[in-house]
């Protein structure tokens, strides 16, 4: 069965999330953070997995449900970072982000049968999933992150391997506020949701 992966990092006011920043402030975007992370680790505990690890860049907070290894980020760019996690998975892994609170555990229940690899495109030209049935940490190394071409450089690393991809839905990443209220619009009843309203209620943001 499949180690699922949560790359993160705690989310500390001015720390992450500074591109909702304005319209809101570095602790309304931390809160925000917060409930994007708690929706996908919600989601993560529900899917069915060997293991579940959540490769973190500061200390755990109350957002952490129960049933997770938690091991550091190491240090290095974010290709370096992933290739990390890769690294300490000695069977088939699917790594995620804490950007796509509307993930689902459908969507994370994958099945490496007849297929190397799972390649999730994000709508920003990233990519919000890879999986991988023989996690090789070079097949990340040395890729350009947080391009408009990531994700077209990961897909193509993954092609010239001579992996069978199978490709996940696209999904959108919370980078902006206009981000924000569409992917809160996908999944209304998350705490990603209810928490931009309260941080929008009565402002016009």
């Amino acid at each position: 069965m499949t180690t699922l992966l949560v790359i993160a990092k705690a989310p500390v006011p001015g720390r992450v999330k500074t591109r909702l920043t304005p319209p809101f402030t570095p602790r309304e975007a931390a809160s925000l953070a917060a409930a994007a992370l708690a929706d996908t680790l919600r989601a993560v505990a529900a899917a069915p997995a060997a293991r579940r690890v959540l490769v973190l860049d500061g200390a755990p907070g109350p957002w952490l449900p129960p049933g997770f290894d938690v091991v550091p980020q190491c240090a290095g760019g974010l290709d370096e970072r992933l290739a990390d996690a890769f690294a300490r998975c000695a069977g088939p892994a699917l790594l995620i982000g804490m950007d796509t609170p509307q993930v689902t555990p459908e969507l994370l229940g994958v099945d490496f049968a007849g297929c190397d690899a799972y390649f999730g495109p994000a709508e920003d030209g990233g990519f919000w999933a890879l999986g991988l049935a023989e996690p090789d940490p070079a097949l990340l190394r040395g890729v350009p992150m947080s391009t408009p071409v990531t994700g077209a450089v990961q897909r193509e690393r993954l092609a010239a391997a001579g992996l069978r991809v199978r490709e996940l839905p696209r999904l959108r990443d919370v980078d902006t506020a206009a981000d924000a209220h569409a992917v809160a619009a996908l999944a209304p009843h998350g705490r990603f949701a209810a928490r931009l309203a309260r941080c929008t209620a009565g402002t016009g943001r």
